[in-house]
Order: C-alpha cells, then sequence, then structure tokens
C-alpha cells in the first residue's frame, strides 16, 4: 500500500535524511527545501533514469544545460512578462492571500471562512532580477520559470553545431524558479524547484502524430522505469488550452488526496520559434506571436532535399523532478505487519532508483577479523561504480536493517563469524527480507542481479 498521506513522507523524508526545511534554523521560507544525503542521491537516480532515457537511449536527441539568469527580452517575447501571472485574492478579516482558482470556494477564504474577498489582481510568478554595476533597482533581468525558453533560444546554437534532420530534439533538466502565491503539499509546488524538459522539433503536418508517439513513451517510462502501477496514472486533456498550444495532455499520479500532474506532453506549435525568429514576416508563422524586433537570428529549419526554409512545430515534454520523486516515494512506502507481531516501513523503490544500492554490515563492530572482511567487500562493491554504497557498524543488525528498509537498500550483506570459517556472507533481500548465503567471490556478481531487476 501507498502512503496513505503525504504526512507519512514529510516524516519520513525529515528522519532518514531526504529533505528537510529550507532555512529551518531561522524559521524556514515558504515554497524551500533543502535535500539531504539521500534525497540528493534519489533525485539524481530519477534524472538519471530521464537522461538515459531521452538522450543515451536515442540518436535524436540533444544535451543542454541552459543558464539560470536569463536577459529580459527573452521573458518579453515568450509571453512570461505579460501574461505570466495567477489570480491573487485577499481576505479582508484574516489578510490571508490565495490564489483564486486554486481556492476552495471562490466566495470564501479557505483560512478562516470570511466572505469578505478582495477583488482578483494578477500576481506576477516570475522572479526579477536588478544585475549590473550601474543597475538602478529596475529588472533588466529574470531567473528563469521554466527551462523550456532557454531551449528554444538555442535552437539554431545547437543545430549548427551539431546538425541533425527532422525530427530531433533538445533536452536539459535544470532549477526553475516561480513566485507561487501558495506554495503547497510539500515539495509539490515550490518557489524553487527542478524541471526535465524535451522540446521536439517536427515538420508542421507530422506533429500531431508525433504528439501521440510521445505521450505513449512518457507514460511507458513512468510505469516501466519509475515502477508507477498503470491504474494509478492517468492522461488529462487540459480543459482551457493556452495561447501557444494547439493540444496539452497531462499525466496526472493519485496522490493521497487525488491525481494531479506530474508531467505535461503538450503541442506548442510554432509559437515558440516563431516568438522568438528574426524576420518573422518571411515565414508563415501558423501561433499568434508578438512582433519580434530584438532578435538577431532566424530560428528556422532548412530541408536539405526541398530547399524549403520553415519554422518547425515542438512537442514538448515536461516533468516535474521533485514531484516526481515525491510520486515515487508515495508510492514506494510500505508499512507492513510482520510475523512476529512488530512492523516495519520499507520504501520499495526500483533498484536502479534507490539513493544506497548496497549495506555491508559486520555482525559485531568489535571483532576486526569481521570489519576487515567488511572493508574488503565494501570496496570491491564500490569498484562496480553503481552507486552508493554503505558500510554500517553499529552492531545492531535489526536496527541496521529497519534503518535501511526505510531508506530503500535493496540487499544488506551480513558478515558474521560463519564468514571467517567458509567465507560465504548472508545477503538479505529488501523486499521478502529472504536471505541466502553467498560466497564473498560471488558478490558483485549476485548484487549486479538485484540492482538491475
Amino acid at each position: 500500500m501507498p502512503a496513505k498521506t503525504v504526512n507519512d513522507i514529510v516524516a519520513l523524508c525529515k528522519r532518514r535524511g531526504f529533505i528537510f526545511t529550507g532555512s529551518e534554523i531561522y524559521g524556514g521560507l515558504g515554497g524551500a527545501y533543502d535535500y539531504g544525503p539521500y534525497g540528493v542521491e534519489l533525485m539524481k537516480n530519477i534524472k538519471n533514469a530521464w537522461w538515459n532515457a531521452m538522450i543515451y537511449s536515442r540518436n535524436d536527441i540533444e544535451g543542454l544545460d541552459a543558464a539560470l539568469i536569463s536577459n529580459r527580452l527573452m521573458w518579453k517575447y515568450s509571453g512570461h512578462e505579460g501574461s505570466f501571472s495567477d489570480p491573487l485574492v485577499e481576505c479582508k478579516k484574516c489578510g490571508a492571500r490565495m490564489r483564486q482558482d486554486k481556492m476552495i470556494d471562490p466566495t470564501k477564504c479557505d483560512n478562516c471562512g470570511s466572505t469578505e474577498i478582495s477583488a482578483p489582481r494578477e500576481y506576477q510568478l516570475m522572479m526579477g532580477l536588478s544585475i549590473g554595476a550601474t543597475a538602478d533597482g529596475a529588472i533588466n533581468a529574470y531567473l528563469r520559470p521554466e527551462t523550456a525558453t532557454t531551449t528554444y533560444v538555442n535552437f539554431k546554437n545547437v543545430l549548427d553545431s551539431k546538425p541533425h534532420k527532422l525530427p530531433f530534439g533538445i533536452a536539459q533538466i535544470g532549477k526553475a524558479f516561480r513566485n507561487e502565491i501558495s506554495p503547497r503539499n510539500f515539495v509539490f509546488r515550490m518557489r524553487e524547484f527542478e524541471q526535465a524538459e524535451m522540446q521536439y522539433f517536427v515538420r508542421p503536418g507530422d506533429d500531431e502524430t508525433q504528439h501521440e508517439q510521445w505521450k505513449k513513451i512518457r507514460m511507458d517510462w513512468w510505469i516501466n522505469v519509475l515502477g508507477i502501477p498503470a491504474e494509478k496514472l492517468r492522461f488529462t486533456p487540459h480543459d482551457k488550452l493556452a495561447h501557444y498550444a494547439k493540444a496539452a495532455f497531462d499525466i496526472e499520479y493519485e496522490f493521497p488526496d487525488g491525481f494531479d500532474e506530474v508531467e505535461g506532453i503538450h503541442n506548442r506549435q510554432d509559437f515558440d520559434l516563431g516568438s522568438h525568429t528574426k524576420s518573422q514576416n518571411e515565414f508563415k508563422i501558423n501561433a499568434n506571436v508578438l512582433e519580434n524586433k530584438d532578435s538577431t537570428t532566424k530560428l528556422s529549419y532548412s530541408d536539405p532535399q526541398t530547399g524549403d526554409n520553415f519554422i518547425p512545430f515542438v512537442i514538448e515534454t515536461a516533468m516535474g523532478v521533485n514531484r516526481a520523486m515525491l510520486a515515487v516515494m508515495i508510492q514506494a512506502y510500505t508499512d507492513e505487519q510482520l510475523p512476529d507481531g512488530k512492523s516495519r516501513t520499507v520504501l520499495k523503490l526500483k533498484p536502479k532508483l534507490a539513493p544506497v544500492k548496497a549495506a555491508v554490515i559486520p555482525l559485531a563492530r568489535n571483532v576486526p577479523e569481521l570489519l576487515d572482511t567488511a572493508n574488503n567487500i565494501e570496496n570491491e562493491l564500490r569498484k562496480l561504480a553503481i552507486g552508493r554504497i554503505e558500510l554500517e557498524n553499529s552492531g545492531n543488525i535489526g536496527k541496521n536493517y529497519r534503518r535501511h528498509d526505510e531508506i530503500g537498500t535493496p540487499v544488506c550483506i551480513t558478515v558474521d563469524h560463519q564468514t571467517l570459517e567458509d567465507n560465504t556472507v548472508t545477503l538479505r533481500h529488501r523486499d521478502t527480507m529472504a536471505q541466502e548465503r553467498v560466497n564473498i567471490k560471488d558478490i558483485p556478481k549476485r548484487v549486479l542481479e538485484i540492482i538491475n531487476s
């Protein structure tokens, strides 16, 4: 059974070093969290799984890592500066500020129930900056609110340096920043978060087919790579399309309080490259774009066979990495009743996603021979370069097993007195708690089998 409430995950994250409240010793900061030793590993493993699927398993997508701070003109022509906002209302009685479109009842305060609600006003979501030695406080740059736009403006750079025929894509993983009115649900909605986005450039006319293909590719990834059951996921079409979109679907996961978005797959037509290109009047741009007199580059594609020069359409896949991690943890979280009447909490993560791949545990910490053997096994496993390997030397085997159950370690390797007699150790499996004796020389092979299962 997955976690029944997000609070189960919040408690586990603090206790076991996955996620901490940002600036906690000073009272915290809404919508900001710090990732601890195991949170860093789980996030990295999810990002690596995405990068492997997008880049290393294909030959038609290139990687990018663009700057977090960008020229304000980029966000002017993308439409963010003029329209990237949420409707903000304020309760005149208690002073609470809320997004009108997220209120339980738009006529009543979510906090105190008062009906004395102000009229909505638009609240700018981008975080503006004043940079440079001569800056006078006026906003002349922004922290990016997404990674997508920084991909579009690099379209020509990537295409010129690494030529591709259509269709091809550009992918990047990175931080984004939004001045959220009401951050909520732990790491689900934050002011600083991480995205994994891929922009796939296609010929006009091929966009609908490509959109359907990417919907299937991405849903399969959630099921087969992250281990989320199909019945916990669904596609939801957008009720109202954004001005740039021809079609838009969200992959939603069933969180404890209901389904919510974890990834979007959008047909953005030619809006993005059309918005940022030089000489817009030379191209037949389908989308409604702002007139751009500042761009210095034509973001078009020249067909090597026909000679046609046109603005490609874009199919976007946009995943929230923090949301993916939260969904994975909720789904993997399991409370089990044991035959002896006790219980255990275990994270039944896919082995490749686990923060720690294997733990080596000497049965007694005051026996040098056991510790030396454990150290040797740890060093051999590190040579596999499969991720974090931990040596536990507390001497309490039961507590060590429980700790590694909670952080999702797939296998624990116990070095005991029998090891000194016959060179065998006990492999204890996380999900079943089954144990097997394995010769020391066979440990690397056996651990690899478990991690790749």
